[in-house]
């Protein structure tokens, strides 16, 4: 039998059995903008003083949350990291084409874009091929070079705050790992915020407690097209691997995935997991090229990896502003 939304009693376009709510495509969108404006005051993320530059890389997390920002009036703005993975009409193409679209339809916000390629000559799997970090998959290089670009230009912009998509899926899937292996570093640092200092730019995850299936649906419900395909590279990736053994338990034990976030985050800050944990403090310097913080001598990670004669073109390689013609 169908269920019906539990505030109107319309048919619901989603069943949420970990809150035993069923909303309906009016109240469910109403639902998720209340909660991430619960959650943003509840981690203390941000204001409506600061400015927020949201990662958007064309999917359904990244773009769901823009708009929910959008929504809630916050000072929000895009950036799209083109990274030039399969070219032509490839992935990198279509993901920059939903963000183009995206923001042609919210005149009241800017997208920024960086094309990788086109600022340092060499697309993602360029550079892993050329670099000992390009041992199989390009997934290292691309991180590094996505945490380098994105808090420069969230800094050279007068952005305050970096927002992720990052859902409770992805979350989770990192903390499960983490916890296995106890990294108990990553562990200490996983948090909804990680604060600004030392040259970093506030890092926000307002998305962090809804469920993918959520995002998604909110996205669908809204009209936002985005791109339906994992990046090309992702296949095999550990944390799908436990994404799935994760699916499994909550499709037995709903609610499961939410319950096992929330007590880690509640023996962090209540219990104090990580009371007696200490940080090893690591001095930071500004890059002696880009002048990111960076504990490495002299030069940091990615202007190390970039090649000599490029090396001057960080300090030039400013995102463009889309603007979108209006007919």
């Amino acid at each position: 039998m169908p269920r019906k939304c539990r505030k109107c009693a319309r048919p619901a376009v989603i069943n949420m059995r970990q809150h035993k709510l069923a909303l309906c495509a009016e109240h469910f969108p109403e639902w998720v903008v209340n909660q991430t404006e619960r959650f943003i005051k509840k981690y203390r993320m941000f204001t409506r003083e600061d400015r927020v530059l949201v990662a958007v890389s064309g999917g359904k997390d990244s773009l769901a949350l823009w708009d929910v920002l959008l929504q809630l009036g916050y000072q929000v703005d895009g950036l799209y990291l083109g990274l030039g993975i399969d070219g032509g009409l490839g992935y990198s193409d279509e993901s920059r084409a939903m963000c183009e679209a995206f923001a042609a339809q919210h005149p009241e916000t800017t997208l920024h874009i960086l094309d990788i390629p086109a600022a340092y000559g060499e697309s993602i799997p360029q550079m892993a091929a050329r670099t000992r970090r390009g041992r199989g998959k390009p997934c290292s290089v691309c991180g590094l070079v996505k945490r380098h670009e994105m808090n420069r230009i969230a800094h050279d912009l007068g952005y305050n705050v970096l927002a992720t998509g990052h859902n409770l899926d992805d979350e989770v899937a990192v903390l499960f790992q983490n916890t296995l292996n106890w990294q108990v570093g990553y562990l200490a640092r996983q948090y909804p915020v990680l604060p600004e200092g030392d040259g970093f730019a506030r890092k926000v995850k307002p998305f962090c407690r809804f469920y993918e299936r959520e995002t998604a649906t909110y996205a669908i419900v809204r009209g936002i097209d985005y791109v339906y395909d994992e990046c090309p590279f992702a296949e095999g990736a550990t944390t799908i691997y436990y994404k799935e053994l994760l699916n499994k338990l909550e499709a037995d034990k709903p609610g499961a995935k939410l319950h096992f976030y929330l007590s880690f985050l509640r023996a962090r800050d209540k219990e104090g997991l990580f009371a007696n944990w200490q940080e090893e403090k690591v001095e930071l310097h500004p890059c002696e090229n880009c002048g990111q913080p960076t504990s490495a001598p002299g030069l940091c990670t990615f202007c190390r990896m970039l090649p000599e004669a490029v090396r001057p073109k960080v300090k030039l390689a400013h995102p463009l502003t889309f603007t979108p013609v209006h007919t």
